[in-house]
């Protein structure tokens, strides 16, 4: 529950390279440092279904948001697809930079959140 309303949050990748993996091992540190576990979390593939199960679908990147938006069939599920930050600016990969990285994209990521809650439903 978030500022009083019920959200279910979900997360895939637009590449099949690591799917059932968790998470790696950094970016469960960056979590644990705010206490959110996401260890027994696994990755897994977009799939077209996906627009029908959610009703917004935010992408870190430029390059998520052209993949995303390539299965995209209707103008409804187009409009459901954006950049996770409302400034427009990207996500980073934090995976080849160090631990900081993944402190800094969690942050990047609860401020974007917060964002979008205070857009979706204020």
């Amino acid at each position: 529950m978030v500022r009083g309303c019920r959200a279910k949050v979900d997360s895939a990748g637009t590449a099949g390279y690591h799917v059932g993996e968790g998470p790696d091992p950094r970016s469960v540190a960056a979590m644990r440092a705010v206490d959110i576990d996401i260890s027994g979390q696994r990755s897994r593939k977009f799939v077209r279904a996906d627009f029908q199960k959610f009703d917004r679908i935010l992408v870190m990147d430029q390059a998520n948001l052209r993949d995303v938006l390539k299965l995209a069939r209707t103008e409804e599920e187009e409009s459901k697809v954006a950049l996770f930050d409302l400034s427009g600016a990207e996500v980073p990969d934090p995976y080849y930079g160090g631990d900081g990285g993944f402190a800094a994209v969690r942050e990047q990521v609860r401020q974007a959140a917060e964002a979008w809650l205070d857009r979706d439903f204020n």
